[in-house]
């Protein structure tokens, strides 16, 4: 379940608009939205990987492992297919795997690669492909046919599991009078991706980031106190 951008934003307002503090405008908000969700994101990542890190049966930190896994699962996505076997999705975050006719390839370096080209017994089969990847592409290898194990890239019937970025998000709104009023059937609408539970996360890493902006250093405090009392109330 998605966070509502406009509640979002009317919550930060609402406080950054407190004593006369400052206004947040539509496109500052969503330019600061959009980094907040994506350090929220990351931060995802970080505190999973602390958590696995730790020894022992202690079911506070499992508890949390699960919870972190609940809130990556909303951005999985499986058995994407690769254009033309090299073109990886654009909203890709992280690649979990790559297969060919269904047969999950491995990763091989690009010095690895160099050396089994001139190996037969090296050589990759389609039973067991291999994958180099470069920025933004991949390429898979099989062989040739069964009679010929030379590297044969493959370009169809490749496919992928990986972790997306969340979309931008996009408070959406008209202007009447000069004033911006939301418009929530607006067609480019686009609400926070991350977990339900991050909303009020959301809303004081995003006064943090306002307080920079507007220059108002009582709305960064707020923000900032108010975004690490929120972590280490998760983290209990």
């Amino acid at each position: 379940m998605a966070v509502d951008v406009n509640k979002v934003y009317q919550r930060v307002l609402a406080i950054a608009n407190k004593e006369q503090r400052g206004y947040i405008t539509p496109q500052e908000f969503n330019i600061l939205a959009n980094q907040a969700q994506l350090d929220i994101f990351d931060q995802y990542f970080y505190d999973l990987g602390q958590f696995l890190r730790v020894h022992g049966n202690n079911t506070t930190f499992a508890d949390a492992v699960e919870m972190l896994k609940e809130k990556i699962s909303t951005f999985e996505k499986y058995n994407t297919t690769v254009g033309s076997g090299v073109t990886l999705p654009t909203d890709l975050y992280r690649l979990n795997c790559v297969r060919f006719n269904s047969v999950e390839a491995e990763l091989i370096s690009l010095k690895d690669f160099y050396r089994i080209q001139n190996s037969y017994l090296l050589s990759p089969r389609d039973e067991y492909p291999i994958y180099i990847r470069t920025e933004g592409s991949i390429k898979v290898y099989g062989h040739t046919s069964a009679t010929n194990h030379a590297l044969s890239q493959k370009v169809s019937n490749v496919a992928c599991d990986y972790i997306k970025k969340p979309s931008l998000v996009n408070w959406t709104y008209n202007v009447v009078l000069s004033n911006a009023i939301y418009n929530s059937s607006a067609s480019d609408i686009q609400h926070f991706e991350v977990h339900e539970s991050e909303e009020s996360n959301l809303v004081y890493t995003i006064l943090k980031f306002a307080g920079m902006a507007i220059k108002d250093p009582s709305v960064y405090q707020y923000g900032a106190g108010e975004e690490i009392k929120d972590i280490q109330q998760e983290k209990q």
